[in-house]
């Protein structure tokens, strides 16, 4: 018994380590561009930085808050992520309820619509094309509309209604004179806060970290998001925040900063959004991964 024992804590042991060197991993190059954009320019770009900051300077984050383009930008990925992630929360579980009903005769067949969704896509010039005929294109809801409901996630809202839900619950409603629509309101949703998150959350990331569509779909730089000026700054190089000074050098250090700082300016919002949901998440992951 002993033995067994010592056998089960060495291989607890190896399996913490090894998810500690997996987590200093994981965080190392958080912890590396957050170092980068606090240390002192010349340090960046000389690349003494490797793990804490060298010297101390806020100057590139100053630059970036005085760019009215950064705040545009800025403005528009929360209005995508914020109406997009509402638009899909409410489609997702409003389609989901229906098929989570035992007595909703053509839920088979909505299931068969929308697991095709999942195999098959009309790929990106029919898609593009479709944009265009709808009158989507260079507009705010070219971006929110495309991904407003996602068949993966309805799934698991359906999953967690049938797990999660006692029909007892909804019948008893029923007698007291609740239509459908009041039991959705009243009673499924509120007790339906793990699932809800859980669509919260993979929405708004993806709204937030999207770029492809509004790349394709968006010509006016005041309609583009933050992800696309991140891009052209990463990518292409584009950094006109510097203009303004007139020696080179200095502007080739606070350029190669600003590129750190706007990406922590860009992840810091999603990575304060997630741990306010995070024990709803959970829950509603494990549950919602049950097929059944």
């Amino acid at each position: 018994m002993s033995r067994n024992a010592s056998r089960i804590g060495w291989v607890e042991g190896v399996i913490i380590l090894v998810l500690c060197i997996l987590a200093l991993v994981t965080a190392y190059p958080f912890i590396y561009v957050a170092s980068m954009s606090l240390s002192d320019p010349k340090a960046v770009i000389e690349l003494k930085v490797w793990l804490w900051p060298k010297g101390f300077s806020l100057e590139a984050y100053g630059l970036i808050f005085e760019n009215s383009r950064i705040w545009v930008s800025y403005y528009n990925t929360i209005w995508y992520t914020v109406v997009g992630t509402a638009l899909n929360i409410f489609l997702t579980l409003t389609f989901a309820y229906p098929l989570s009903r035992k007595d909703f005769s053509a839920r088979g067949i909505f299931m068969i619509l929308l697991a095709v969704t999942m195999f098959f896509n009309g790929g990106l010039i029919t898609n593009f094309l479709l944009i265009q005929k709808l009158g989507l294109y260079n507009t705010r809801w070219a971006i929110v509309l495309p991904g407003a409901m996602g068949a993966m996630n309805v799934i698991m809202a359906r999953v967690f209604f049938q797990t999660s839900i006692p029909d007892s619950l909804t019948e008893a409603a029923k007698i007291d004179g609740a239509t459908d629509i009041k039991i959705l309101m009243r009673i499924v949703v509120p007790l339906s806060l793990p699932i809800i998150s859980v669509v919260a959350i993979f929405s708004s990331v993806g709204y937030w970290n999207n770029y492809f569509n509004a790349m394709i779909y968006l010509i006016d730089k005041n309609l583009q998001p933050l992800q696309i000026y991140l891009m052209e700054v990463l990518i292409q190089n584009n950094v006109d925040i510097t203009s303004e000074y007139s020696s080179f050098s200095q502007r080739e250090e606070l350029a190669t900063q600003l590129k750190y700082c706007i990406i922590m300016v860009s992840i810091i919002p999603i990575m304060c959004f997630y741990p306010i949901l995070q024990k709803y998440f959970v829950k509603g992951a494990m549950i919602g991964a049950l097929k059944e």
